[in-house]
């Protein structure tokens, strides 16, 4: 109770020295405060608070028009932020933070209200992810492009990725990470400090375009999220990452063979230069390219044909090699250079679709989806259906906001990493791998599909009842297979059926997904769907 009142002393404070931008309302209603002729006058007074605090203003939710804290319930609440949500937009401003604090069985807020309407993304946005092994160096080379900061040889720039405590004191990454810095005419516009949010969304506010990184896992127990950060994202290019003090491993070639399945143009960055000799790093790119050459893809090296001839020649066949250090800062000016210039290479067509990668709840918000637009665009209001629910049914939701990168934007087109707010849902009925799509779609959910697989790696055959996981979008689901004729060796391709285990997807005809089962990996199309009955 002391922190709140402490932190309503300060708004009340802060609002007598700064001209009145500081409102005090105890809760907001549709039926109420968006009344013709109240709505127009809440929206003048808003605009006039923003004004008074030169382009900021503050509204403490939950309280007495003298400070006292009441507290309203969750649900109020959540009315309450819509409503000041419309009352913004209709004053050329938008809600850029707010904090809670619970207060008995309720809640207080402090909504922070910036002037300018929300930002509308930009056409220029290209995602990138990461793959390569365990301690080659992926998130330190994307904390240090982000940040313009030298990593201090034992990957300090990492830490501005890795969220969950136990990544931070092992150095391992054990789930997806994500990192944005642009571009404008000047140059590369970086994150000052990742760790607030302000500052990244500051960059999506200021660039001209913007870099995206979804950063994978390398440790092999957790080739299953790698896999979903790879398949399940709506990614332009790949960036296989490979140390040059231990060289292209198994893991390497694991994750090569994923981003070709999913036919991604790949870069190359061969990591930590500085820790090697110069014949050292020879011999490296020698096997890199070897490596490349096996699945049939001509290397090229940057250093020696330039960034324009790397530019022009990425794609089906065509893999650029970078040599780079963190610690000194060799090759990022070529990334630099390649991400600014590279176009787009994801088609975003169609209506809206989107896989739910990652769902959470933030107070007085309500439930999130998080994940990657597939096609179309969504813009806040929008009303979306969300499923295939367990027993197959497709659920009615509407979106409150969007944010990306922590800057809260009016649309999301395709290619897009947001998080979407969505009200008539809990959270804990969302779950990975759900969709979201137009409210008058007409969606049917599958539990079987027919697909053309290839086997590329077992130790005897694929037979009848064969069980791996199954990713496809942001799906990792158990699945029977029942191969044409019975069974499938090694090396081979073939028709087979595919049954989820559990419960229906969202699935269509022409995805690709990757399916594996202990060291067994195998990709496939899908060809045909059976809706479920």
């Amino acid at each position: 109770m002391s922190r709140d009142r402490a932190l309503l002393e300060r708004a009340l404070d802060r609002g007598e020295s700064e001209g009145g931008n500081v409102e005090f309302k105890e809760r907001l209603t549709r039926e109420v405060h968006l009344a013709e002729g109240r709505r127009e006058s809440l929206a003048a007074q808003l605009r006039h608070r923003v004004l008074s605090g030169d382009g900021e203003a503050t509204y403490v939710l939950g309280v007495t028009d003298d400070g006292g804290l009441a507290g309203i319930d969750h649900d109020r609440f959540s009315e309450t932020m819509d409503v000041l949500s419309l009352l913004a937009e209709e004053a050329d401003a938008h809600i850029d933070d707010v904090e809670t604090w619970g207060v008995g069985k309720g809640l207080v807020g402090v909504a922070t209200i910036r002037d300018g309407a929300v930002l509308e993304t930009d056409d220029e946005h290209v995602v990138v992810g990461t793959a390569g092994h365990v301690d080659h160096g992926k998130s330190t080379l994307v904390g240090s492009l982000v940040t313009g900061r030298a990593d201090d040889g034992n990957g300090a720039t990492r830490g501005f990725l890795d969220v969950q405590p136990h990544e931070v004191e092992r150095g391992l990454s054990a789930d997806l990470s994500y990192a944005v810095y642009g571009f404008d005419d000047d140059g590369p516009i970086r994150v000052d400090n990742p760790d607030r949010k302000g500052d990244r969304a500051q960059v999506v506010e200021d660039a001209d375009r913007l870099v995206s990184f979804v950063d994978t896992v390398g440790h092999e127990p957790w080739l299953r999220t790698t896999i979903r950060g790879l398949v399940g994202q709506k990614l332009d290019y790949g960036l296989l990452v490979v140390a040059a003090d231990d060289g292209p491993t198994r893991t390497t070639r694991e994750h090569l063979g994923i981003l070709l399945a999913t036919e991604l143009p790949t870069i190359v960055a061969i990591t930590k230069a500085d820790a090697v000799d110069d014949d050292r790093l020879e011999e490296v790119e020698r096997e890199v390219e070897g490596l490349l050459r096996e699945v049939e893809k001509s290397p090229l090296r940057v250093g020696r044909h330039g960034v324009d001839a790397a530019i022009e020649e990425v794609g089906d066949r065509v893999v650029p090699i970078v040599e780079t250090s963190a610690v000194t800062g060799e090759g990022l000016d070529v990334l630099d250079e390649l991400f600014d210039r590279l176009p787009k290479t994801a088609s975003g067509d169609g209506e809206f679709r989107m896989y739910v990668d990652r769902s959470y709840s933030v107070t007085g918000v309500g439930a999130v989806a998080s994940g990657t637009v597939m096609t179309g665009e969504v813009e806040a209001g929008d009303e979306l259906l969300l499923g295939p629910m367990p027993d197959g049914r497709f659920q009615e939701v509407e979106v409150r906001s969007i944010e990306m990168h922590y800057h809260r934007v009016d649309q999301a087109r395709a290619g897009r990493i947001v998080g979407i707010a969505l009200k008539g849902v809990k959270e804990s009925a969302l779950e990975r791998g759900m969709a979201l799509l137009p409210a008058d779609a007409d969606p049917e959910p599958v539990r079987e599909f027919e697909a053309e697989v290839m086997v590329l790696n077992h130790p005897t055959r694929i037979g009848e009842g064969y069980e791996p996981v199954v990713h496809v979008e942001t799906i990792g689901e158990a699945a029977a297979f029942s191969p044409e004729g019975g069974r499938l060796l090694p090396g081979d391709t073939g028709e087979a059926t595919v049954r989820f285990k559990f419960r229906p997807y969202l699935i269509e005809e022409g995805q690709t997904f990757v399916f594996r089962e202990g060291r067994s990996k195998g990709v496939g199309t899908v060809t045909a769907v059976h809706p479920a009955r």
